[in-house]
């Protein structure tokens, strides 16, 4: 072969592989063919654009010069393909996944308030249109709040560690919130009518009526003249108002430290089949005012406190307090 035909041969293949490398990167679908053809036209190891480099040193000295310039030609569009074809395919995956906001939306699941909320929320406007107001306090207490300052003696039973959560020496977790009427009573003067509401703890054993934590909603009014009449008659007008007209509430009498007379609060059932605790009251105990500064001779008063998760469960119908913590979709989808 003549150096002419060498060099003509060599020019004919630069076009060849110009051409099949440009076929190659035009015709690229994905980022995977767009590096397949990279790798295959354009690798520094063993592309065929690199063979074609070498080509040059087998050329006669007087070929070399124009087999370069059509060289560097060949390299330059190969590398304006290859870049337009990595753009070209960036694009289109980005189109790929962009949302197209003509069509129709894909509604988002949306949550909703627990059972227990509900019912807190509930019974707070209740007893706001009765004239409480709301009272809040903390869950981690002091001895004095949760058992001196309502008449609760060092030996009386409800103190016992078995009974109480108890964190430190003069700190536990509070086991009513009747903490908070004590709080209220030492910040203001009479008259008070409030509500405070929140969780409390005990070590019960859990059952169907039962728990460790559960919460309560917790009333007191202090005036001039106030009576069990009165109590009586806003424990009524609340149940009527949450758990319905044909509701039937019973009052028995008890004993609290804190309240004299003291009276059980029960609640027939649904279904009419039993009567069920729906909280404690009675009247404030002088000794709880004179702990925090008020004159029993002057003023008198009333408590309540009542279970939220009973309420809940006698207005919807469900026979077990453990379907209220155990998150189960199926169950909180109801409410």
């Amino acid at each position: 072969m003549t150096p002419t035909g060498s060099l003509q041969d060599a020019l004919l293949e630069l076009e060849e592989l110009q051409a099949r490398a440009l076929h190659a990167f035009t015709s690229a679908a994905s980022p995977d063919d767009v590096e397949a053809a990279r790798i295959e036209y354009l690798g520094l190891k063993q592309g065929r654009l690199k063979a074609a480099q070498e080509r040059l040193k087998s050329l006669p000295s007087d070929g070399k010069k124009e087999y370069g310039r059509q060289f560097n030609g060949v390299k330059q569009a190969l590398e304006a393909a290859f870049d337009a074809a990595r753009g070209r395919v960036e694009r289109k995956k980005v189109a790929d996944d962009a949302v197209d906001v003509t069509l129709p939306g894909i509604a988002p699941r949306l949550g909703r308030r627990h059972p227990l909320t509900q019912t807190a929320e509930e019974l707070i406007d209740i007893f706001g249109r009765l004239g409480f107001a709301v009272a809040r306090g903390p869950e981690v207490e002091d001895v004095h709040h949760n058992f001196d300052a309502l008449n609760i003696p060092p030996v009386h039973p409800a103190r016992d560690p078995l009974d109480n959560f108890y964190l430190s020496e003069g700190s536990m977790l509070r086991s009513q919130t009747s903490t908070i009427q004590i709080r209220v009573m030492e910040s203001q003067p009479p008259p008070v009518r409030v509500v405070a509401i929140g969780r409390v703890y005990r070590p019960d054993t859990v059952d169907a009526t039962h728990s460790f934590m559960f919460h309560q909603i917790e009333g007191l009014m202090v005036d001039d003249g106030v009576t069990m009449g009165d109590l009586k008659s806003i424990l009524r007008l609340f149940a009527k108002s949450y758990l319905g007209e044909d509701v039937q509430i019973r009052f028995r009498p008890s004993f609290f430290p804190f309240t004299e007379p003291s009276v059980e609060v029960d609640m027939l059932w649904h279904g009419g089949r039993r009567w069920v605790e729906m909280g404690g009251a009675g009247m404030v105990d002088p000794n709880v005012f004179k702990a925090v500064g008020y004159d029993p001779e002057r003023v008198t008063g009333f408590a309540f406190g009542l279970g939220i998760e009973r309420l809940c469960m006698r207005r919807h119908g469900i026979d077990d307090i453990r379907l209220l913590y155990q998150n189960d979709v199926r169950f909180l989808d109801q409410f």
